[in-house]
């Protein structure tokens, strides 16, 4: 199963994640976004935990202007990818 960090804003999200089954952190700072196979973020203009850090490993997905369906589905993609 997936491991997927949320910014901690983005309850909408982390709630249609969970149902489709993946296992969801909550990010609250940036160790939280450690051992996760992608990180959906508000804004990376924001930048505030620096997830955009390039030493993570993770898939980032800026959630700003998209629905939590249109989230889920570009997760899904990098999910895809990366297996």
């Amino acid at each position: 199963m997936s491991r997927i960090g949320v910014e901690e804003s983005l309850t909408n999200i982390q709630e249609v994640l969970r149902e489709k089954g993946f296992d969801v952190v909550e990010i609250k700072q940036e160790a939280d976004a450690k051992n996760v196979d992608c990180c959906v973020v508000t804004g990376l203009e924001s930048n505030i935990m620096g997830i955009s850090d390039t030493s993570l490993k993770a898939s980032i997905i800026e959630a700003n202007g998209l629905t939590a369906d249109e989230v889920c589905r570009e997760v899904e993609n990098k999910v895809n990818a990366i297996q």
